[in-house]
C-alpha cells in the first residue's frame, strides 16, 4: 500500500529524513513510533503530498501522493492540528466533504451520529479540541478512505471515547481492508492496536517487523545463582540492559525465548524467567543500543 524508498528532505542544513526506506501492506495497522525530532511529521507531511522529497521515492498504491487529487480522494488525514472553516457547521463540514471524496457515504454518517452524538449544526471552531477531534474522525470515516494517516489521532478524547473511535476504525480495517498508518507517543494504545510497528530514529526507520515478531525477539529475563553470575553466560546471550536487586539480575535480551532459556539452563541458576516486554519497553532498549540517552529503570 505505501513503499517508501532511500527518502530524503532537508530543511537548509537540517536533514529531517535520511534514506528513510518504509514499507506499510494493505489492510495493516502500521504504528510509526520515535523520539521527539526523529522525523515523523516530515515524513507524514511527505507521505500527504504537502511536502515534497529531495529525492527518493514515497508511493501509495504504486503512485505518488504530490499533486495527485485522484490518489488523495482515497486518504484522509487526522493531525493533531485540526483545521475547520470558521463559519462551518458540521454539518456544512460533511457536505464540503462529500464534495471532495468520491466515496463519501451519508448513510455512515446518520450512523456514526450515535456514537459521537454532537448536534450537527454547531459551528465547528467552537467545540472543544476533544470534540473537533470526533468531528475529525466523524468526516474521515465517512469519507471511507483506502488509507487512514493519524498523527497523534486521539489525545484530548475521554477514554470511552477513545475506546469507541478505535472501535469504529478498526471495524474498517476489517470489513473493507482499509490501511491505518498511526504515529503516536501512546506506545500503549498502539500495543493494543496495531499489527506492525516501524521505529524511526535520526531521520531513518530503525526497525520494520510485525509486532508479535518484535515482541518475540526482545525479553527480560531475570536469574539468580548461587554464587556470581558466570562470565560465560553474558557472553552467549545478547544482552541489551541489566540491572541487579539482591541476588537476582535483570537482563533485556534479544533472541528467541527457547535459545535463551536453554543457554541459561547451561549454568545450572537457582532463578530463571523470561519475561515479555511491553511495546514501550521495547521502543526504549532498542533506541538505547543506537545510542540514544534515557535513565536507568526501575524495572
Amino acid at each position: 500500500m505505501i513503499k517508501v524508498e532511500n527518502l530524503n528532505k532537508s530543511f537548509d542544513k537540517f536533514k529531517a529524513l535520511d534514506n528513510m526506506n518504509l514499507n506499510v501492506e494493505k489492510g495493516s495497522v502500521y504504528g510509526l513510533i520515535g523520539p521527539n525530532g526523529a522525523g515523523k511529521t516530515t515524513f507524514i507531511k511527505n507521505l500527504m503530498g504537502i511536502y515534497r522529497q529531495d529525492s527518493g521515492s514515497i508511493l501509495v498504491e504504486n503512485e505518488p501522493v504530490y499533486e495527485n487529487p485522484g490518489l488523495k480522494q482515497k486518504i484522509v488525514y487526522i493531525s493533531d492540528d485540526l483545521f475547520f472553516f470558521t463559519t462551518y457547521s458540521i454539518i456544512d463540514m460533511a457536505k464540503y466533504y462529500a464534495g471532495i471524496y468520491k466515496n463519501w457515504d451519508w448513510d455512515m454518517f446518520e450512523k456514526l451520529k450515535g456514537i459521537f452524538k454532537i448536534d450537527v449544526k454547531r459551528k465547528c471552531r467552537r467545540l472543544s479540541k476533544g470534540m473537533q477531534k470526533q468531528v475529525a474522525f466523524w468526516l474521515g470515516i465517512c469519507a471511507r478512505p483506502e488509507l487512514m494517516v493519524l498523527d497523534e489521532p486521539v489525545d484530548g478524547l475521554d477514554p470511552v471515547m477513545r475506546r469507541n473511535t478505535w472501535a469504529v476504525i478498526l471495524q474498517e480495517v476489517a470489513e473493507r481492508n482499509m490501511t491505518v498508518l498511526v504515529s503516536s507517543h501512546n506506545l500503549r494504545e498502539l500495543e493494543d492496536v496495531c499489527d506492525h510497528v516501524g521505529i524511526m530514529f535520526k531521520g531513518k526507520v530503525v526497525l520494520e517487523k510485525a509486532l508479535d515478531d518484535v515482541k518475540g525477539e526482545i525479553h527480560k529475563m531475570q536469574i539468580a545463582f548461587e554464587g556470581e553470575t558466570p562470565e560465560g553466560l553474558k557472553n552467549d546471550i545478547d544482552i541489551l540492559h541489566s540491572s541487579k536487586f539482591g541476588s537476582v539480575e535483570t537482563y533485556i535480551v534479544r533472541g528467541k525465548a527457547e535459545d535463551i532459556k536453554e543457554k541459561a539452563g547451561k549454568y545450572s541458576p537457582l532463578l530463571c524467567d523470561i519475561l515479555p516486554l511491553t511495546l514501550e519497553e521495547i521502543f526504549i532498549y532498542e533506541l538505547g543500543g543506537m545510542g540514544y540517552e534515557f535513565e536507568n529503570l526501575l524495572i
